[in-house]
């Protein structure tokens, strides 16, 4: 496991170590590119938004613990708005269920989240599946389902917080990967 603190020096907490002395503590955070969130047609209210069960597809910029404020991390063309601090890329696929894009609060999406991280923060890719909420500032637990190069064969829990939106309605995500 060590490999994985070394090569995730600038965007890992201090290491943390459970009872078992094997979890390692990841945090950082993730800017969502509005311009690349696509839903499907079928399954909308009246104003356009999503229904329970429409699919959807995303993608986002990771950025280190600390550097977007709730509503920035992205420009309005999809680039990033810190591109020197870019430590990975953020896909999500999942399904809208609660009340949509109509949900104020609670669950909204189940969905599968993949972190791919640079050379630098990693060099490997992280799966997790879970709920999102609607809420801000509430955290919300996901499964660590599975992991590629450095993170291979490691799980665990991972803690979500919805700390706002971009002008394009990107989500502003902290992310805390527990990993064992």
């Amino acid at each position: 496991m060590a490999p994985v603190i070394a090569a995730c020096q600038p965007v890992v907490a201090q290491p943390t170590t459970a009872a078992s002395g094997e979890e390692k503590v990841l945090k950082f955070e993730v800017a969502e590119d509005g311009n690349r969130f696509v839903f499907t047609k079928e399954r909308l209210f009246e104003d356009g938004m999503p229904q329970y069960g429409t699919p959807f597809v995303t993608q986002g910029y990771l950025y280190p613990e600390g550097t977007i404020n709730g509503s920035n991390g992205v420009l309005a063309d999809g680039s990033p708005e810190f591109p020197d601090e870019v430590i990975g890329e953020w896909t999500c696929y999942g399904w809208m269920i609660g009340d949509g894009g109509h949900t104020e609060s609670g669950v909204m999406v189940v969905s599968t989240q993949i972190y791919k991280f640079d050379e630098a923060h990693g060099n490997g890719i992280l799966v997790t599946d879970g709920f999102e909420i609607a809420d801000l500032n509430v955290s919300v637990a996901r499964a660590i389902t599975s992991g590629t190069g450095t993170f291979k064969d490691m799980h665990g829990e991972q803690v979500q917080t919805l700390l706002g939106f971009t002008e394009q309605m990107g989500v502003n995500l902290t992310v805390e990967l527990k990993l064992e």
